[in-house]
């Protein structure tokens, strides 16, 4: 029988359950924008309404792998988010913010 996770999770290490709780984190953040627009309860053709765009052009949008940052941004804003570039480096983080204007 399979026992809930729970119950697996208190058997582990601290270090372990850190890690675990990391990688959760992690794929909660990174995300395509499909999956952005479905997380935030929105069709395709509503986001396109709001963008004044066609649905076909919101699906190529949102299927690029090279966007422009102010495409990006609108995107992200028709949404209801803000977009922030964030540089990292091994001693630190660095917020792009040239494209706040956009």
């Amino acid at each position: 029988m399979a026992k809930p996770f729970k119950e697996l999770k208190e058997k582990m290490s601290p270090q372990r359950r850190e890690k675990i709780e990391h990688r959760a984190q992690a794929m909660l953040i990174s995300m395509a924008l499909q999956e952005l627009r479905q997380t935030r309860q929105l069709t395709q053709q509503e986001l396109a309404n709001i963008l004044n765009v066609n649905q076909a052009a919101l699906s190529k949008m949102e299927n690029q792998t090279d966007i422009r940052v102010s495409t990006l941004s609108k995107l992200l804003s028709a949404m209801g988010g803000t977009l922030k570039i964030v540089a990292e480096f091994p001693d630190g983080e660095v917020i792009i913010n040239q494209f706040e204007r956009v």
